[in-house]
This record gives structure tokens, sequence and C-alpha cells, in this order.
């Protein structure tokens, strides 16, 4: 029977066909290789390779041994960085949805990452809208999703925050908030709040944009959209305000709609994070249960500054008033994603 180290060390060095390599790939001295493959050529009766002092290279028996353990050797080793993926709870098919453009974003982020590390994971991409923001959790359409913060959902559980970026106020060029230096929450009495229609928890709209300013001035509500362009569209054509996230005010610059950044301290940022199900268990398509990397949530920047005019633009389809379009950086993405899949 033959020792790991003899087969790695034979397969290794007919590929590098130099003693100084071949120790390096498989961390030992270049001495335990020569003492490995002789003792392996004495084990056969024969030469496996010829050495000068200039070049290594195989014999014919060399080749031929060669040509026969070296698809098995490939195989084993493919079949141990399964295994290991597997103990990890990193290996099979995840449903991941999303909400609103820096969401995606982000979910990109972690697909790009997974594919670098060769993890095993096959990642679906589902994008969800405002109307039903849960529905695809539920129905088990995707197994985790990425969505504007919070999430009270009593058969849902929440997991850890992955974006953080600042509150805008989107509003009509030509409205009275147009071109002010700032604007507060306060300045959400002046003018009706686009609402949100659909299957929206209330405690997600109150948080969007609460029923009172802090000084106890009442907020109205204006008429609802179903997606980000609908409101945006309504906000320009002077029917009401919208609070979005920062990265909305950098994506969507659509005619006659200005932005204007509010303090960060009044309310808090916007900020998105991950939640699964808590019924048809999120993350089924994974093998394994380990755990697995990633780091703490952080906050980013996005834009701010003065409320002034939007070009033409914006193209894609969202949730409302920022409804999950968080932007900023990024952190904890691969690992966070795998963490509240993997059920820990």
């Amino acid at each position: 029977m033959l020792e790991r180290l003899e087969i790695e060390s034979f397969v290794v060095l007919a590929e590098e066909l130099h003693f100084g390599r071949t120790a390096e790939r498989l961390h030992v001295s270049r001495a335990r290789v020569s003492q490995t493959i002789q003792g392996l050529e004495r084990r056969v009766g024969a030469p496996l390779f010829e050495r000068t002092s200039r070049s290594v290279r195989l014999t014919p028996l060399g080749r031929r041994l060669h040509a026969e353990v070296e698809p098995g050797y490939r195989r084993i080793r493919a079949a141990l960085e399964r295994a290991r993926a597997e103990a990890r709870g990193v290996e099979g098919d995840l449903a991941v949805g999303y909400l609103g453009t820096a969401a995606g974003e982000f979910v990109m982020d972690v697909v790009r990452a997974l594919a670098r590390r060769r993890s095993g994971i096959e990642v679906r991409i589902h994008e969800t809208q405002i109307k039903d923001m849960f529905g695809p959790l539920r129905a088990g359409q995707v197994d985790v999703l990425v969505t504007q913060f919070p999430v009270a959902e009593p058969d849902l559980t929440r997991g850890p925050v992955v974006l953080r970026v600042p509150r805008m106020l989107a509003v009509a060029a030509n409205h009275p908030l147009a071109g002010r230096e700032a604007v507060s929450v306060e300045d959400l009495a002046r003018d009706r709040v686009c609402a949100c229609t659909g299957d929206v928890p209330a405690y997600w709209q109150e948080h969007l944009a609460p029923p009172l300013t802090p000084s106890g001035q009442p907020v109205r509500r204006g008429r609802s959209a179903a997606t980000l362009q609908e409101t945006l569209a309504m906000v320009g054509a002077g029917q009401g305000i919208s609070p979005v996230g920062a990265d909305v005010a950098r994506s969507y610059a659509p005619r006659g709609v200005a932005y204007g950044a509010l303090p960060r301290r009044e309310p808090a940022g916007v900020r998105a994070g991950l939640a699964r199900g808590g019924g048809h268990g999120p993350g089924a398509g994974l093998r394994g249960g380990g755990r697995a990397g990633g780091g703490r949530a952080g906050s980013g920047r996005a834009g701010g500054g003065r409320i002034g005019g939007g070009r033409v633009g914006g193209r894609r389809r969202g949730g409302v008033g920022g409804g999950g379009h968080v932007g900023g950086r990024r952190s904890g993405g691969a690992g966070a994603v795998r963490r509240v899949a993997g059920h820990r």
C-alpha cells in the first residue's frame, strides 16, 4: 500500500520536474521529497525519474505509472475537497432574494466572492418587489432575503445587518424644499408622504415615515405606489415626497426629482440585512451545517448634500421609498449569507 506522501510526491514531481518546487507545493523539505521518491523507487524495483545536475524527467516506466496513478489521485483530491466543503455547510444550492438595487449589488458581490473561493455553492438570484416583500421567502422561492430592516415577522428570522447608508428625501424639483442646504424629519409634515401599496407591514411603513415628527406634527400619507419608479414619478409630478436611501439618489435621477440629505441622527440611516423563513427550512439546498466565515456588518457612506435637480435616468424597478434600496460599503457578505442559510 502506497503512503499518501509517496503518491503526492510522485504526482507533483512528475508535474514540476523540479525537487525544490515540489517541496514548496507539498510544504515539506527538498530532502524529504528526495527520500520519499527513492523509497518509492525501491518499492517499485526500478527508477521512475532520470536525474542529472540540471534536469529531472520521467523514465518510460515513470510515465506509464503516472498515467495510471494521476487520474485516481485527482479524483481523491476532488472528493476530499467536496467533503470539506460539505462539512463547512457550503455545498449545494442557495436561492437568494433581494429587494432593491444596492441589495442586488451586494448579492452580486457575494456570488463573485463565492466563485473566487470555489465554495461549491450554486447561487440562484431572485428579485423581490415591495408589494410582496416577504412573499417569496414564505413561499420557499428563496432561502435567504436581503431586505431593508426592520423585519418583525413572527414566522421569519432576522439575521445580521449587511448594509448601512444615510437617508435622503426625494421632492419635486420645484418643491419649496428644493435647493435647501438641508432638510429634517420635521419637513415630512410639510407635504404628503408617498405610501407603499401591497402586502407591506404597517411597522415598516412607519419606520420609513413615522406618523408624527419629533415635535409632534402629523405626517400625512399620500398616494400609494408599488415600485420605486412609480414613487419617483409621483414625486416628480408634485404628488408627494418620499424618504429614500442615499443610493437611490445616486442611482436614479429622473427629470423633475431632487434629493436632500436628512441628518444621520434623525432618523437612523437605512439598514438592510438578512432574513430567513422559520418553517420551510432556508438553505434547504445546502448540504452540511458547519459554520462559515464572515465578518461584522459595517457601515458605509453614500451621497448627500443639498437638494438639486436631476437628469433623466432611472431604469430598474425596485421598492418604494428606498424599500431595500440601500447602498454603501458591505461587510460580512458571503459569510453572513452562509451563516443565516446554515441556521447559524
